[in-house]
């Protein structure tokens, strides 16, 4: 990825991700596209010590995020520290961490196989399955959004465990394109529902419905979405059943704005809330996979040159 471009300059008002205002629209996705990276390792920054970036390494991670949402940072700190991600997500402006109930208790979750006796082992990221493509917090409130994420290879499955990663932004671009109707229909505040969760306790989770692209107060774009085909709920119309098919279609084709990587020791990424899955893998039961993952409520802190943010 060379230097980075400056956006085009739009009035304060427009937005690319208003249906109604094309030219605004146009000009985005013209910039968008001329900056996304051909492969991941277009995302690659190396860098020293993720918990002491250098000016030049913050304004690398920033340059790519700024183009993709994400980047990915390759060094040499290979041994466990569950302080790195919180370290280095404060040097980017993500500080508000989700700990989710699955998290351990400093609020960063141990990506590891589980042997059952933590009560993670019937959730999919806690096994060596696959998983299929999604944005992390999707079963949350709208209030609880998750917008920033950092996941850190500290050590990889002896086999398998490939990320395949999509910039939501191009999701978005690859639907409109296709058809308006499909980003209307996904816009839909009840377009997808997740039913609540119950335990033996009752209810642990209220049933949460919300559209899946959204446009926030500073006018990014988040998206929540779930492969999932269980304990899922589509708006029963036809819009939002081509929208969905249209992008499962996107998800399953050969799009070259697909990227995947396999995480190695010290690589870690990080960025804004990007879909991504998993392959499945194989551990090594000497070594087994271990990565630390970090969600945050935050956005990466950018450079306020876009007007349409």
């Amino acid at each position: 990825m060379d230097a980075v471009l400056a956006p085009p300059r739009v009035t304060d008002d427009a937005s690319p991700f208003d249906l109604d205002d094309d030219a605004s629209y146009q000009r985005w996705r013209a910039w968008k596209l001329a900056l996304r990276p051909a492969s991941a390792e277009d995302l690659v920054v190396d860098v020293a010590d993720p918990r002491a970036l250098t000016a030049a390494e913050h304004a690398a991670l920033v340059d790519r995020i700024q183009r993709a949402n994400m980047a990915l940072y390759r060094s040499p700190v290979t041994a466990a520290d569950k302080d790195l991600p919180r370290a280095l997500g404060a040097q980017l402006g993500l500080l508000r961490l989700d700990a989710n109930w699955l998290a351990d208790e400093d609020g960063i979750s141990s990506i590891a196989v589980s042997d059952r006796s933590d009560g993670r082992g019937g959730f999919i990221p806690y096994t060596d399955r696959a998983i299929r493509w999604h944005t992390d917090g999707y079963y949350h409130p709208e209030g609880r959004r998750i917008r920033g994420m950092i996941l850190h290879c500290v050590r990889p499955a002896a086999s398998g465990g490939v990320n395949g990663l999509l910039d939501h932004e191009l999701a978005y671009i690859a639907l409109r394109d296709a058809a308006p109707a499909h980003v209307r229909a996904l816009m839909q505040a009840d377009a997808m529902t997740i039913p609540a969760r119950a335990d033996d306790d009752g209810v642990a989770r209220a049933a949460q419905s919300g559209p899946v692209f959204a446009v926030e107060a500073d006018g990014s774009l988040h998206m929540r979405y779930t492969a999932r085909t269980r304990s899922i709920e589509w708006k029963a119309d036809a819009a939002t059943r081509a929208a969905v098919a249209a992008l499962e279609a996107l998800l399953a084709g050969d799009t070259p704005w697909i990227l995947r990587t396999r995480l190695e020791p010290g690589v870690g990424l990080v960025g804004h809330n990007v879909l991504h899955e998993r392959s499945a893998f194989q551990d090594d039961p000497a070594r087994p996979r271990l990565l630390y993952r970090a969600r945050f409520l935050d956005r990466v802190a950018l450079p306020a040159a876009e007007p349409w943010r």
